[in-house]
């Protein structure tokens, strides 16, 4: 059973993008956030659970139609019969276990945009921009790990009624749906819940948890916070540090590979920061938390908080070990035929990946490190 953080080595050929710089906020998850603060709120009940909840609800945008039309969807992963997520979900009367399908595996595709700051729209009216950051995360049907895959955004693959193109077009030429309906043909299993995320409210949510400790594999100057060096080994961010880390690629021979693994160990670290009890039992610091988080994050109508509780209580026993990133496999770079610099899908390797996620066994796939030969 994989508990990386980041892919297990072995070295393929591949590099970085070569597209010019753009303004970017590249960390984009906010599941183990809000996941972990709901499980707070369970454990406190009451008027604060009902509070916190609701400050979900009301504080979170919606996004209307979210998913492609039902006739060109695939079917999820088989439930699992046999599982003890029923005796899970229905554990703690705080927690709706309808909710969430007893015993059925969870995909939430999570995509990362600047609209709000770059543009001034609403999350949920995305059409128009290319999301920076996507991310598949798996939730079993035993709730015993998770699992979170980036996808590079300039993957090469068919976008649905486009031909091939850059994965990160669909959102520019479709929304929300057409993303969604992208991701599905690519892994071949549906997607259960959506979400957008704009973190300029990242640093702030940072800071809100006291910061984040990471241990860093390559020391570099950083490009986007003047004079400041991250060191290789141990380290303790603050938010605008945190920022400044998991937007850089121009440092890196690899660019977006290593770009990609750095968001992946802030993600890791701010999981374990979420988790400690200082936070989880202390309202002031969670419901903070979740005010600065919710105005900057847009799910589909189904993702409200009876589901995100469900879910939490459901995974109240797995910790930042049980955690598994992994990128999706890529074989190198390239030029497309219009010119532009892609990433090339290694379609063997993902092979494995479609069949981990199409028959829930992503806990026996080895993912391998995508990066520079």
């Amino acid at each position: 059973m994989p508990h990386e953080t980041q892919d297990s080595p072995r070295p393929k050929t591949s590099g970085p993008a070569g597209e010019a710089p753009r303004k970017r906020h590249p960390w984009r998850i906010a599941l183990a956030v809000l996941g972990t603060v709901l499980i707070g709120a369970v454990a406190t009940g009451g008027i604060y659970a009902f509070s916190l909840t609701r400050a979900f609800d009301n504080g979170t945008e919606k996004i209307p139609n979210a998913f492609p039309e039902e006739a060109s969807r695939p079917s999820g992963a088989p439930a699992d019969t046999a599982t003890d997520a029923p005796a899970s979900a229905s554990a703690d009367p705080a927690a709706d276990p309808g909710a969430v399908p007893a015993g059925q595996p969870q995909n939430i595709l999570l995509l990362g945009s600047d609209t709000r700051g770059a543009t001034g729209k609403n999350l949920a009216d995305i059409r128009g921009e290319r999301s920076d950051t996507m991310m598949v995360v798996h939730v079993p049907a035993d709730r015993k790990n998770l699992f979170v895959m980036s996808i590079l955004r300039d993957s090469w693959v068919e976008v649905p009624g486009h031909g091939q193109a850059k994965i990160n077009a669909a959102l520019s030429w479709g929304g929300v749906p057409l993303a969604v309906q992208t991701v599905e043909n690519l892994l071949g299993t549906r997607i259960d819940h959506v979400a957008v995320v704009d973190f300029s409210g990242f640093e702030q949510a940072t800071d809100a948890l006291g910061g984040v400790d990471i241990n860093n594999p390559i020391g570099f100057d950083s490009s986007h916070l003047k004079g400041h060096y991250f060191g290789a080994g141990g380290q303790h961010l603050t938010g605008a540090q945190a920022i400044a880390f998991a937007r850089e690629r121009y440092a890196f021979q690899d660019g977006d590979f290593q770009r990609v693994r750095n968001q992946q160990l802030i993600i890791s670290g701010l999981l374990s920061a979420a988790m400690h009890k200082s936070v989880l039992t202390d309202p002031v610091k969670t419901s903070g938390l979740l005010e600065t988080v919710t105005p900057f994050l847009a799910v589909d109508e189904g993702f409200d908080s009876a589901y995100l509780t469900a879910l939490a209580w459901q995974l109240r026993e797995v910790r930042q070990p049980q955690v598994t990133f992994f990128t999706m496999p890529t074989d190198g770079t390239g030029t497309s035929g219009d010119g532009q610099s892609i990433v090339n899908v290694d379609w063997d390797g993902l092979a494995a990946v479609r069949e981990g996620f199409q028959t829930d066994t992503l806990a026996g796939y080895r993912p391998e490190l995508q990066t520079l030969g």
